[in-house]
């Protein structure tokens, strides 16, 4: 199948790539020439813009960071929609808020395009591998037709309801990890400054009701200090503050989420928000004035 993928970033790259390794042509677009460059050189097709790609595919994925991108990318000039066939598909894989989702499917609608939204969780090390965890909004029918191609880049796909529901469940999925490793902070910084080794804390209570993915892949991370970015701080604010708005929208309350949302902007303006959110520690050790490792 050709396939269109605007969007070449820390997770659309290796997502785009793994289209490739399972058979597909692929035609690319991102601003950067660069990750351009980059996947042409491992066999996809170049795209001049994002108009380009639509022309010349049926199926369109995008990934880019939010939605003034997604709205820019399917909506603005030399946009998706100027040169994607009535009957074409656009799978919006960004992680954005759900009215956004809600209202560039109407857009595309209008000119006989379907439109669902798949973000994915599992950051860069998933992308890679292709083990995502994706969660589909939209149409169902259009969901089943496309659902192969999706887990070529995911372990599973999972259709949660109409057009939205697939951003509402990653700001759900985004509301949970924040939390998961803020909590794991402050226990950890409790075991430091008790006199007991955070890692054997880590070990003692993983295997029991406290332990999490989040924090199997976290606490290694945090006990190395190794904040190499898979899902930067920075990102991690983005999914809040849609979050947030969401909540707001529907009327459900959400304050530990804009908790743990003040931390993220506290360590952002210290010149974190480049570092993995499990650099979320830090903010503990800010106030705490001591280090959960040295």
């Amino acid at each position: 199948m050709r396939i269109g993928f605007i969007g070449l970033g820390i997770m659309g790259k290796p997502m785009a790539r793994n289209l490739l390794k399972a058979g597909h042509e692929l035609v690319v677009y991102d601003v950067l020439k660069a990750n351009v460059d980059l996947l042409a050189a491992g066999g996809a097709l170049a795209g001049a813009s994002s108009r380009d790609v639509a022309e010349r595919c049926d199926l369109i994925i995008t990934m880019v960071p939010d939605g003034p991108q997604v709205i820019e990318v399917v909506l603005g000039e030399n946009g998706v929609l100027e040169g994607a066939r009535p009957g074409a598909t656009v799978i919006d894989m960004s992680s954005i808020d759900p009215q956004v989702s809600q209202r560039v499917c109407a857009a595309c609608r209008e000119k006989g395009v379907h439109m669902i939204d798949a973000p994915v969780s599992g950051g860069e090390p998933k992308a890679i591998d292709g083990t995502l965890s994706i969660m589909v909004g939209g149409d169902g029918k259009v969901f089943e037709r496309f659902k192969d191609v999706l887990l070529q880049m995911g372990a599973s796909a999972v259709w949660c309801g109409e057009i939205g529901a697939g951003n509402t469940t990653k700001l759900a999925n985004q509301i949970i990890v924040a939390l998961n490793i803020a909590a794991l902070s402050e226990a950890l910084l409790l075991a430091t400054r008790a006199g007991v080794d955070p890692e054997r804390v880590f070990h003692a209570i993983k295997g029991g009701l406290a332990g999490s993915t989040v924090m199997n892949a976290k606490a290694p991370m945090l006990l190395d200090r190794n904040f190499k970015p898979g899902f930067k701080i920075d990102l991690h604010i983005k999914d809040l503050n849609n979050a947030l708005s969401a909540g707001h929208a529907v009327g459900a309350p959400l304050p530990l989420t804009a908790q743990v949302m003040e931390m993220m902007q506290t360590l952002h303006h210290d010149g974190c928000g480049q570092d993995d959110h499990s650099a979320l520690a830090k903010y503990y050790e800010k106030i705490c004035g001591a280090k959960i490792v040295d």
